[in-house]
């Protein structure tokens, strides 16, 4: 075997052993169910009817509440649009159980609109519990989300068309429909499906939120079969049907999305002139439910945080053994993700060079196959193999680690994906007349290069580990507690101050990781625009 070959074989077959084990154990002590009890298992077409319709109202709403609001953003220029803009993308990041603390501290029922519909004499009916509060929690992350993706639609217009448009004097609904919807629509299902399989697999958000047994979806029943009742051939049986669901949804996905020629527009910048009062109008209530949605909870977040309690609250240790435990976890499954992603994508590329397309899409597929597994039913299958064999470990942190450096790989796979091969198109003719590859081309080529979105990708994967509320509630304990851990059991027992620290303490340390490395790869990034 070439040694080019080698990395990304053995990523690959890393992460096929990985899904393979958790899916043999599941298959194994899954039971055997005949199709006569499924069809009559009532609370299962719950779970089921559940978990897609909240998925699907979810995505409904963002998707559908996003084409205003980037059509808003793309037409207006107002100050603070950059940080609005960040914002959004940071919630992408965000810790779940942050957000859900910074919501029920402006949406609850004795929260900030709760009193100020108290001292107006309105009564205040809403519920952030159940179905409402699901997809409050839902809308909060993912229409962020699909303003971005529908915006970048937008922005991939060709500046040719807009001026065209202009000089036709098409404006308002013709505009929309003759030139901005054709770009959209494109857009429209992957993002859809996309925020669906988000909501479908989404765990933290119904744990806190949801409702008892009226609000429940399979990822929350599968951890139910395994916390509380302790049958693991339920959570196994509620794992396979969860699983054939992703799978039937991403391949749905692919074969309905439509490939996208792109084109290249001629001119730098071209905006569109948006005149009228009702189209002003529309845009500012447009960015402003944007920002009435994003701002208060985390400013609910800050505030709750700082007082007399702060204090006494950083001084307890357990709350820094589980921020040291975070930080662990997180950068050591950040770096195993993106070392994945490059073994995985440097063999790809290579392939691509010598025009074997096929083995080049299974590489990258493999990263991608995780998509379809939901983190819960990878930590069930390692549940069933460990307790079957060598039992729990009182210290699973391996375990948590592997699992989040597995759901993190799509994410880093996407990250890296263009510039590897920009930097294979630019440079490789470069390298193979020096006979320049292996390590010596990784070490003075690719890494210098690569430094920016490394880091981004780096960010993300550890970010991403960070804030995992989903494996660490079925592994975590009292003695193996990482901060979403410790800010469940805070919030669970009503410790609402220490639980407001503990908020804002964890959405600091990923505020700070993420300025921190963006910093880094904007310095490195305008540095190597000055050697050029």
């Amino acid at each position: 075997m070439n040694n080019w070959r080698l990395p990304g074989s053995i990523a690959a077959f890393t992460i096929l052993v990985c899904l393979s084990a958790a899916l043999i154990a599941l298959l194994f002590a899954a039971p055997l169910p005949s199709l006569t009890g499924l069809l009559e298992d009532a609370y299962l077409h719950h779970l089921i009817a559940f978990s897609f319709k909240q998925a699907s109202l979810s995505a409904v709403i963002a998707v559908g509440s996003a084409i205003p609001i980037a059509r808003a953003l793309q037409r207006r220029h107002f100050f603070g649009k950059i940080l609005l803009l960040r914002l959004a993308s940071m919630t992408l990041i965000l810790p779940v159980l942050v957000a859900v603390f910074g919501l029920m501290t402006v949406y609850g029922r004795e929260g900030w609109l709760a009193m100020l519909c108290h001292r107006l004499g309105i009564d205040y009916t809403f519920s952030p519990y159940g179905l409402s509060g699901i997809l409050l929690a839902h809308v909060f992350f993912n229409l962020p989300l699909a303003t971005r993706l529908l915006l970048q639609a937008l922005q991939q217009i060709p500046n040719e068309q807009r001026q065209l448009a202009d000089q036709l004097a098409i404006q308002g609904w013709n505009l929309f429909k003759f030139l901005e919807w054709p770009w959209l629509k494109r857009q429209l299902f992957p993002a859809f499906v996309l925020i669906f399989m988000l909501c479908f697999t989404s765990f933290a958000i119904v744990l806190t939120l949801g409702g008892g047994p009226q609000a429940t979806t399979l990822e929350l029943a599968i951890y139910q079969a395994l916390s509380f009742d302790y049958d693991p051939g339920r959570a196994a049986l509620l794992a396979i049907i969860q699983l054939c669901c992703c799978g039937g949804l991403l391949l749905c996905s692919h074969w309905l999305t439509p490939i996208r020629a792109h084109e290249v527009s001629l001119r730098q910048t071209w905006r569109p002139k948006v005149e009228g009062v009702w189209a002003r109008i529309i845009d500012a209530a447009a960015i402003l439910i944007l920002v009435l949605l994003l701002i208060p909870p985390l400013i609910a977040v800050t505030t709750a945080g700082i007082g007399p309690q702060t204090l006494a609250a950083l001084t307890d240790p357990a709350l820094w053994q589980a921020v040291a435990l975070s930080l662990k976890i997180a950068v050591v499954a950040g770096v195993l993700s993106v070392s994945i992603t490059l073994m995985l994508l440097w063999t790809s590329r290579e392939y691509r060079r010598r025009q074997q397309y096929g083995w080049a899409s299974c590489l990258e597929g493999s990263a991608m196959l995780i998509l379809g597994v939901p983190s819960i039913v990878l930590a069930t299958g390692a549940f069933l193999i460990l307790n079957q064999t060598i039992g729990l470990s009182r210290s699973p942190a391996y375990l948590v680690i592997i699992v989040n450096t597995l759901m993190a790989l799509p994410y880093a796979s996407k990250l890296l994906e263009s510039p590897m091969r920009d930097l294979a198109n630019q440079y490789s003719r470069l390298c193979l007349s020096l006979n320049l590859g292996g390590w010596q081309r990784l070490r003075h080529i690719e890494l210098p290069t690569l430094r920016q979105p490394l880091l981004q990708a780096f960010a993300f994967a550890s970010l991403m580990s960070m804030g995992d509320f989903g494996v660490i509630a079925l592994f975590g304990s009292q003695d193996f507690q990482t901060l979403p851990y410790y800010l469940y059991q805070q919030m669970g027992a009503y410790r609402t101050q220490q639980a407001a620290v503990t908020a804002l303490l964890l959405l600091l340390l990923c505020f700070l990781i993420f300025i921190l490395i963006e910093t880094l790869a904007d310095r490195n990034a305008h540095h190597k625009s000055t050697r050029l």
